[in-house]
């Protein structure tokens, strides 16, 4: 029979808690630098956020693959960024009312200012 190594994680502060105690030695040598790596990403995620809430009604261009080109006014993505919903979207075939464009479909897009 072959031995599973077993990683403990740090206790949370209370036994109902979602997070870990900080001031746990079990966090420290686990998670050395973590505290500042998930402030960075919690302010990067954060500002995301806040990028996506001022761009809602905005009119933005999309390229797409196969250097398509649309445009539309931008409404809003869902949690995992995986799609967006977008209203007026025209594309080469014609104008969609409403339009869900999935995130792994689009190169890039910009906002007209």
């Amino acid at each position: 029979m072959k031995t599973v190594a077993v990683l403990r994680l740090p206790r949370g502060p209370e036994p109902n808690s979602r997070g870990f105690d900080p001031t746990s030695p079990r966090y420290a040598a686990l998670c050395p630098a973590a505290e500042g790596e998930q402030r960075a990403r919690s302010e990067l995620r954060e500002r995301f956020l806040r990028t996506l809430a001022a761009a809602a009604h905005k009119a933005a261009r999309f390229t797409m693959y196969e250097r398509v080109q649309v445009q539309a006014r931008f409404g809003a993505s869902d949690v995992d960024v995986l799609n967006f919903h977008v209203a007026d979207l025209q594309t080469p075939i014609g104008v969609q009312r409403d339009a869900l464009l999935r995130a792994q479909d689009v190169i890039s897009f910009s906002f007209d200012l």
